[in-house]
């Protein structure tokens, strides 16, 4: 693990605290968070819980590419990603991104720029369960 980046994907709860503790610097004024949970509908669908699964090794891959990014374009000095695979719950955390900067503009901007990246780049799959069923996300328009 690089020393101010922590790119996790973990089958168990996401911690707020863990993210928020490694991000944590003397240096840094804007600290900004973003937790996306599991809520419990879609396109008008009444969703029971998700799975995650990823192409792991990529997926830590191009989420540590991320983090480096933010740290260039941003001047972020911490980054955290931690994503969630298997089952997720309504309201479980499904991914947490926090990132330590000096100024709080640039933090927020580096968190927007990492969750956005993150849903475009990273071999990460969702798949909702309904009370009829199933459907992979990136299977469906």
């Amino acid at each position: 693990m690089e020393l101010n980046i922590d790119i996790q994907i973990l089958k168990n709860q996401l911690s707020i605290d863990d993210c928020y503790e490694f991000i944590l610097d003397e240096t840094c004024g804007g600290i900004c968070l973003f937790i996306g949970t599991v809520r419990n509908h879609n396109k008008g669908e009444s969703v029971k819980f998700l799975d995650f699964e990823s192409y792991a090794e990529m997926a830590l891959k191009e989420m540590r590419q991320i983090a480096q990014e933010c740290q260039s374009k941003f001047k972020a000095k911490k980054v955290a990603i931690h994503h969630k695979e298997g089952k997720a719950d309504i309201k479980d955390k499904a991914v947490i991104i926090a990132i330590s900067c000096i100024h709080r503009k640039e933090a927020f901007e580096a968190c927007e720029y990492a969750i956005d990246q993150l849903k475009s780049r990273v071999p990460i799959w969702k798949k909702e369960h309904l009370a009829d069923g199933s459907y992979w996300i990136n299977s469906r328009p």
